[in-house]
């Protein structure tokens, strides 16, 4: 039989964060943010439970061509541009909106030869230093977009680096509205913090919202708010079986490095997951896990294709017995993964997009 590490993805849970978003802002269009492979979970496997969307939004041409072979014939817009001057024959192929945020790109579409006006959204750096023309320069950015043939409509965007944090997002928002004050296009500003944070401020949602990491189940402001508290649900579960039962004694030590000493008797489950299906190394003794859906915690250190949990709570676990690593077990009880992402000292997005190639994706309820 295969090794028993999993990765499912919850199609509904995905529909169901959709709609969670959507009645954060109910008057505004989302653009749903599909990057890196979905975030991990794969374009093609969280397609159906997004398709409620106004527009999806990536990086990559590649993803881009996926969509629209899937059937999307809505708005898609790549969130960093074009990368070099022929990347705009697809985009005129394809239909695809795009980013600009620097002379080059506005030089390559001036050179463009093209029937059909290109939408852009004209990217501001508000602040976060990134992407984007200062405000100083903005203004005539657009002047020369303005005057393109190549173009049909401009946008306007910026990107909010601490819409999670208490001093949130006035400045960049007040530097926005004053630089794009008066000039005519639609505007999107708002990532997944400012979105279920500030959403109900229509200076904030402006006209498209761009939900990520919501979408995927995970806390926009976590540990000050978990998902529960936002109605999120988790759209991936990694998960994997005891493949190995060891019954320890006081001063025992666990895993490399024997970081993990035994105080008194203890039984130990070896699980099938280490840091090549993508499971944080540096994730400590303590780092919760579930088995048999009862929460335990980690011991020592995470190897490359194994690691240890307490059994203590689990007195009838044995070799099979399901493992949580994050998401739903089969009894229901989730271990959200933010909670694992704050153990390793990362977020939930890199958990997410570091599954490793060689664990198997399924998607929940395909082929029924």
């Amino acid at each position: 039989m295969p090794r028993p590490i999993i990765a499912t993805i919850h199609p509904e849970a995905v529909r169901h964060n959709l709609e969670r978003v959507q009645q954060a802002v109910p008057d505004a269009k989302l653009w749903s943010v599909i990057k890196a492979n979905a975030y991990g979970h794969g374009i093609e496997n969280v397609f159906e439970g997004l398709r409620a969307t106004d527009g999806f939004a990536m990086l990559d041409l590649d993803e881009a061509q996926r969509v629209r072979n899937l059937g999307w014939r809505g708005p898609i817009l790549l969130l960093e541009g074009v990368f070099e001057p022929r990347d705009l024959e697809l985009c005129s192929r394809l239909g695809l909106w795009h980013a600009v945020h620097c002379d080059e790109q506005i030089d390559w579409l001036a050179a463009h030869k093209t029937q059909i006006g290109h939408r852009v959204f004209l990217k501001l750096n508000s602040g976060m230093n990134r992407l984007g023309f200062t405000p100083e320069r903005f203004r005539a950015a657009y002047a020369r977009l303005n005057a393109l043939t190549q173009v049909d409509e401009i946008s306007f965007m910026t990107h909010f680096s601490d819409a999670d944090a208490d001093h949130g997002v006035d400045h960049q928002l007040q530097v926005f509205h004053a630089t794009t004050l008066d000039l005519p296009g639609e505007r999107s500003i708002s990532n997944s913090a400012a979105t279920l944070l500030h959403g109900d401020e229509g200076d904030v949602r402006c006209d498209w919202v761009r939900p990520g990491i919501v979408l995927y189940g995970s806390s926009p402001d976590f540990p000050t708010h978990d998902a529960a508290h936002w109605g999120l649900e988790p759209t991936m579960t990694l998960s994997s079986r005891i493949i190995a039962t060891q019954e320890l004694h006081a001063g025992d030590t666990v895993g490399y490095g024997s970081r993990f000493e035994c105080t008194e008797p203890l039984r130990l489950g070896v699980v099938a997951c280490g840091y090549a299906d993508g499971y944080p190394r540096v994730c400590p003794t303590g780092t919760p896990v579930l088995v048999d859906g009862v929460r335990t915690r980690t011991l020592g250190r995470v190897s490359m294709d194994m690691l240890a949990v307490d059994l203590t709570p689990v007195p009838k676990a044995r070799i099979g017995s399901e493992v949580t690593l994050w998401g739903r077990a089969s009894n229901g009880t989730v271990l959200p993964i933010d909670e694992v992402a704050a153990a390793a000292g990362t977020l939930a997005y890199e958990l997410m997009c570091a599954v490793a190639p060689r664990v198997p994706k399924v998607v929940e309820g395909a082929g029924k």
